[in-house]
């Protein structure tokens, strides 16, 4: 066998390879933001059985559940990209935060069986979310990084290869809510 041959043969089955761990890191991030979509929707589930259980009682706070329920439509529409999906899960955060600290506020309300096991399950949801977020970033980060390091940056280049957002928390997440301002809503 001659020397370009090999060269050649070794060039394609490194080629192939690259290829291989590219599709395979893509499928990675797509594998895990399906979990993160499976947990936003159990949580989506749940904000119907939480709101009608809570108006009663809140009265005051009808601002805060009409933007919770609100919030969940828009999420449940079909044909939404990652990214918009990302947007509405955050922009629910801050309103649902509003609606566990309510109930704080409430005696009647953590009174109520039903709603103090809606509330830990919430909870739990959401702890699953953050971590399946951590697994989806730290993924989406690996697969980047092949992406536009090089060799694999030209197979990636050439077969088209998006990059994929991370789930980063807005920048009103990041800072302390005011509980007040929320309740107004």
């Amino acid at each position: 066998m001659s020397t370009p041959l090999i060269v050649l043969a070794v060039v394609l089955i490194v080629g192939i390879l690259i290829y291989n761990t590219l599709v395979s890191r893509r499928n990675q991030c797509d594998n895990i933001f399906a979990s993160i979509d499976a947990l936003l929707k159990k949580r989506y589930n749940l904000i119907p059985n939480l709101v009608t259980l809570m108006k009663e009682s809140m009265s005051y706070e009808k601002g805060l559940l009409e933007r919770v329920t609100e919030l969940r439509s828009k999420a449940l529409k079909p044909d939404l990209t990652p990214e918009q999906k990302i947007a509405i899960a955050d922009e629910l955060a801050a309103p649902l935060h509003g609606l566990m600290v309510a109930v704080e506020n409430y005696p009647e309300l953590k009174a109520n069986e039903q709603i103090m096991q809606l509330m830990r399950t919430l909870n739990e949801i959401e702890e699953q979310i953050a971590a399946a977020r951590r697994a989806y970033n730290q993924a989406v980060t690996d697969y980047n990084n092949a992406k536009q390091m090089f060799p694999s940056s030209l197979i990636a280049n050439w077969f088209r290869f998006d990059s994929r957002p991370l789930f980063e928390a807005p920048k009103e997440q990041r800072e302390n809510i005011d509980i007040k301002e929320l309740l107004k809503q």
